[in-house]
């Protein structure tokens, strides 16, 4: 393949995101430059490990119930100014697994507890990129159980969380009328169209 880009510049210095400059070659031989954004330092940015390791995990959790509810989160984001609907999500700690990194960022984001459901097709659960356009974040869905009591005692003080359990009613109008992320979106709709809870995992 021909080369496609010359060197990498990190352009800040941050804790949880950086910016990079590439000084990339277009399809005539061209030099421009390219920007992407990622959660890795510039020794450990994809384009130089090729690792697929997760960053990020998202968490499509449900309740025990004869009708299951759907963990969903209602979070304010700076860059929108308001609140929009997800799933539980957040990031990988150093050597955690996807389901440990679930059970503490559940907990932190809802005060409920988390059981991984290890069920149905592993490649549900392998790690795949955010927006390869602007960043090299992959990040992989776990799958499980809540149980017991919605608190905010363990919610950050940069964080505006509301905790929804909810049902397929309250599911297809937050889909229908409200700001919703994109990979929350996607695991609400399978929620809608399963039997049962998990069901789509054995597809």
């Amino acid at each position: 393949m021909a080369e496609k880009y010359k060197e990498i510049h990190q352009l800040t210095d941050n804790p949880f995101l950086n910016l990079y400059q590439m000084d990339a070659i277009d399809t005539k031989g061209k030099d421009f430059h390219y920007y992407f954004a990622s959660r890795n330092d510039a020794q450990h940015i994809k384009i130089k490990t090729q690792s697929m390791k997760a960053e990020g995990i998202v968490i499509y959790a449900v309740t025990a119930d004869e009708n299951p509810k759907l963990a969903l989160i209602r979070q304010y984001r700076y860059p929108l100014d308001t609140f929009i609907y997800e799933l539980p999500a957040g990031l990988v700690d150093g050597d955690e697994t996807p389901g440990i990194a679930a059970a503490r960022e559940m907990k932190e984001e809802t005060g409920l507890d988390f059981v991984e459901y290890t069920g149905g097709k592993q490649y549900y659960r392998r790690p795949f990129f955010m927006g390869p356009g602007f960043t090299d974040e992959t990040s992989a869905s776990v799958f499980g159980t809540v149980s017991g009591s919605i608190s905010d005692a363990f919610v950050e003080d940069t964080e505006e969380i509301q905790v929804i359990l909810a049902d397929k009613e309250k599911v297809r109008q937050i889909l229908a009328q409200e700001r919703v992320s994109m990979r929350g979106a996607y695991l609400m709709m399978h929620f809608l169209n399963a039997k049962e809870p998990f069901a789509f995992l054995n597809y």
